[in-house]
């Protein structure tokens, strides 16, 4: 694997999302959190580039509802500024460069240091983060410009998809870490479509035995 042409993305570990109290959990999130520390590690060890995206909602955000079907609306989660957005622990980015949703940048070059800014988050208000996020697109083809991208993170069958679907769909090679993914209940899965579109799909400790150039 080269690095330089390689990042890790993190879908929505958010406190919200991954732990039992969290205002949408999802079930059995928390037994991934040992693989997302390996992935995190790992990523820190190499040097290699995360991208962290996170629910950043507010008041009058179109998924929210007091009636939610859990389908395309939900109640209330991830509220700007509340302790449910923040990343859990395990994947929390180390002094991250943010990309607000609600506001454009300009990126015209790559990071001036690759180091210190090695991670990312990408706030955003959809559960797609190229609709939630019109800066995503200008990150990756004039910051990130990967050739492989490592896919994790919550939940399988709604923001993970979107991000793998969205990332394939712009001509890039998505690998998804199986054992760090987890899904809602009563949806269905995308697993049949991500072999269709040539998504792989690996293990945390096939990422772990990559060689590292």
């Amino acid at each position: 694997m080269n690095k330089e042409k390689t990042i890790f993305w993190n879908v929505d570990t958010q406190v919200d999302f991954m732990e039992p109290d969290g205002k949408l959990y999802v079930p059995g999130a928390e037994t991934i959190k040992p693989n997302l520390e390996k992935l995190t590690q790992f990523a820190k060890k190499h040097f290699i580039r995360v991208v962290n995206t996170a629910d950043y909602h507010y008041i009058n955000s179109a998924e929210l509802s007091s009636a939610p079907n859990f389908i395309d609306s939900f109640p209330q989660h991830c509220m700007a500024g509340s302790p449910g957005s923040l990343f859990i622990p395990e994947t929390n980015p180390n002094q991250p460069v943010i990309f607000k949703w609600d506001k454009e940048y300009t990126i015209l070059k790559a990071y001036d240091d690759p180091i210190r800014d090695r991670n990312l988050v990408i706030f955003k208000d959809d559960f797609d983060v190229f609709k939630g996020n019109s800066n995503t697109q200008k990150i990756l083809m004039n910051l990130l410009m990967p050739e492989a991208i490592y896919v994790y993170g919550v939940t399988t069958n709604v923001c993970v998809d979107k991000a793998v679907t969205g990332l394939v769909q712009r001509g890039y090679k998505v690998f998804v870490v199986e054992d760090a993914i987890k899904e809602l209940p009563n949806l269905p899965l995308p697993f049949d479509n991500w072999d269709k579109i040539g998504v792989k799909r690996i293990k945390t400790q096939d990422v772990l035995n990559l060689n590292m150039l």
